[in-house]
């Protein structure tokens, strides 16, 4: 597996609502254009070969550079596959849905909740939101929010766009009570 390219973007909030955010709200997002695994076989009964050649790899390549790029602990993340549109959803699934893939991110950021995620099938500059949420309390509503992310050149029809994010708090001036207020 070899990457036609590697993404990365840094998001920083400094103001909202009108208001300073102290400190600053980051996310990063890493993302990989890589071959579809599957590409060009026809409907493929069973896709264990694939992501055993695939998901690990990836998985590993991602993981380490969304913390260098967040510089700050993780506290809140999420993972994206964007299949072009000669590949299945399920192709991206595969990869990303398993633990091989997701185990990298969670260990790299200490994390012990699942990865909240985003499939679909699209064309070259399609935009998809990435959710996110508290690496280890699902449940904790600050950190549910979602970073829209863009390659303008990705993916191609025989592609798949690989992608994590990490986030270094909640939302910026987030004023929602705990959950366990409402049980």
């Amino acid at each position: 597996m070899t990457p036609r390219k590697i993404v990365t973007i840094i998001e920083e909030t400094l103001t909202e609502g009108g208001r300073p955010v102290a400190p600053e709200a980051r996310v990063a997002i890493v993302a990989a254009v890589i071959p579809n695994p599957w590409a060009g076989e026809g409907f493929v009964d069973d896709l264990t070969d694939g992501i055993a050649r695939t998901a690990s790899e990836v998985g590993a390549l991602l993981a380490p550079r969304v913390v260098a790029a967040l510089g700050a602990p993780i506290e809140a993340y999420g993972k994206a596959a964007i299949v072009g549109v000669d590949g299945e959803i399920e192709h991206g699934s595969g990869l990303i849905h398993t633990l091989q893939f997701g185990d990298h991110f969670r260990q790299a950021a200490n994390a012990t909740t699942l990865l909240p995620a985003v499939e679909k099938r699209g064309t070259p500059g399609i935009t998809f939101d990435i959710p996110l949420k508290h690496i280890t309390d699902a449940t904790i509503r600050s950190h549910h929010q979602s970073v829209e992310v863009r390659i303008a050149d990705a993916p191609h029809a025989d592609e798949i766009v690989i992608a994590l994010a990490g986030a270094s708090r909640g939302r910026p001036q987030q004023r929602l009570a705990p959950l366990s207020s409402e049980q």
